[in-house]
């Protein structure tokens, strides 16, 4: 599974439970990192912990850490990894890791004081973060019951299919952020609902119970900032570090645009298509594995996909549901299946994200003809012919399943992430336009055709 379900999962459990945990989570990074802002770790206090916020350095230090750093509350520590390494007089190694202990709750600085660490506490291979990356980490640490209502509308997200943006004040030095003033406004931690703001002009902090609590008595600061941070247009599912200077202080913020999960249909459950479902689930995709001959398409042979279910080839519609924002990978090593498919798919090509044909590219060029040979219009197809990828994936080279499955999560990564790699690991689009312009030549063919033999009958 992805460390976000897993976290989800750990997060219910020890609600059931009764077991108290802490969630840390990047919120800022500046020079290189492994993992990016929104990166989430948790750990329970009974020693279980799920997730990374990086490469797996920083983990056993601050699984440690976590509940002393959060005993008055949440705050964010700022941690370092280069290659500079300090040494104390006695000779000892002194952490790289800097810990800047900005307590939030009091809002003074107190580096030196009760955030030292003892040095039996901890060992030195723990505490040498010099790790030549050179860049720093800045990690929100939160007590569960502050941490629930994030987590909460993840889940939201997941089940709804609606994104979500969200605001983390991560730092202020605004007074009314103090969290021992009882009738704060915003204080550290606080999640606010940007879409709702801008939708109604209501302020609302995201509560624990899944709803939206209205701050009505919001200041003119407080309104001001959420103005600002609402300009900001942030896309897919990413992080953006944001920090909004006013007459009264400064406020930082971390903004994310929650997406639901990526949705893969795949359209053929032969044997080829299991290592393509361990994979896409390994990166926490929802996966719906569909076919027309039911001695295929049943869940004892897909036990890790979401769904698995028998669809006729003349239901369109459940197929243009299930395909909806979808990544669709037509994988049958069947002509009717694929045909059919095909067929519906390239009509609505503003339905799904990506759309990936197996098989050899004669055999897809021959579908497409065929297919054509059914509208009456057949340049209708056009769009659907230029997103359509085949044959499906990338070559990466090796041989199997296993080999097809990478290429295929590769490319579909990269069509969805809207990132521009070259042609050379792929023939999937080297002559798509060219095809799609020789197949509108071809169209315009017949419609010259069939224009000239209806002028024939009318003349005789």
């Amino acid at each position: 599974m992805n460390q976000i379900a897993d976290i989800l999962k750990l997060a219910c459990e020890a609600q059931q439970q009764q077991v108290d945990a802490v969630l840390a989570t990047v919120v800022r990074t500046e020079g290189s990192a492994y993992r990016r802002a929104g990166a989430m770790m948790l750990i329970c206090e009974d020693g279980r912990s799920v997730g990374m916020i990086s490469g797996g350095c920083l983990e056993p230090h601050i699984i440690k850490r976590a509940f002393w750093l959060t005993r008055q509350g949440a705050n964010v520590q700022v941690y370092q990894t280069g290659d500079d390494i300090e040494y104390a007089e006695n000779g000892n190694v002194r952490a790289s890791v800097s810990e800047e202990g900005f307590d939030f709750d009091r809002g003074n600085d107190n580096k030196g004081t009760d955030n030292k660490y003892d040095e039996q506490d901890i060992d030195l291979d723990e505490l040498n973060f010099g790790l030549g990356c050179n860049g720093r980490v800045h990690v929100l640490f939160e007590r569960l019951a502050t941490a629930i209502p994030l987590l909460n509308v993840i889940s939201q997200v997941r089940q709804s299919q609606q994104p979500v943006t969200v605001a983390t004040l991560i730092r202020s030095t605004i007074h009314f952020n103090t969290q021992n003033n009882s009738n704060s406004e915003l204080q550290i931690g606080v999640r606010l609902n940007l879409d709702n703001y801008i939708k109604s002009g209501k302020l609302t902090a995201i509560a624990a119970n899944n709803s939206d609590k209205v701050i009505s008595n919001a200041s003119s600061t407080a309104i001001h900032t959420v103005d600002v941070l609402a300009k900001y247009q942030i896309f897919d599912n990413s992080a953006k570090y944001i920090k909004v200077d006013g007459e009264d202080g400064t406020t930082e913020w971390l903004i994310q645009r929650l997406q639901p999960q990526i949705r893969l249909l795949i359209c053929g459950a032969g044997n080829d298509v299991m290592p393509l479902v361990t994979m896409a689930k390994l990166q926490d995709w929802h996966v719906t594995v569909v076919d027309s001959r039911a001695q295929y398409a049943t869940q004892r042979r897909f036990p890790q996909a979401d769904r698995v279910m028998v669809l006729a080839l003349d239901d369109s519609d459940t197929l243009l549901k299930l395909s909806k924002n979808a990544a669709v990978a037509l994988m049958s090593h069947s002509l009717s299946q694929d045909r059919a498919r095909l067929g519906v798919l390239l009509e609505h090509a503003n339905h799904y994200k990506y759309l990936g044909q197996l098989g050899p590219r004669y055999r897809t060029e021959r579908l497409i003809e065929e297919i054509s040979t059914r509208f009456a219009n057949p340049a209708i197809l056009n769009l659907g012919i230029k997103k359509l990828h085949y044959p499906i994936g990338y070559k990466l080279g090796g041989d199997g399943p296993e080999a097809l499955a990478l290429g295929i999560m590769a490319q579909v990564n990269a069509v969805v992430h809207n990132q521009n790699l070259s042609a050379e690991n792929s023939d999937t689009h080297l002559s798509n336009t060219n095809f799609t312009t020789l197949f509108s030549t071809h169209i315009d063919s017949i419609e010259t055709t069939a224009t000239s033999a209806r002028a024939t009958i009318n003349l005789s």
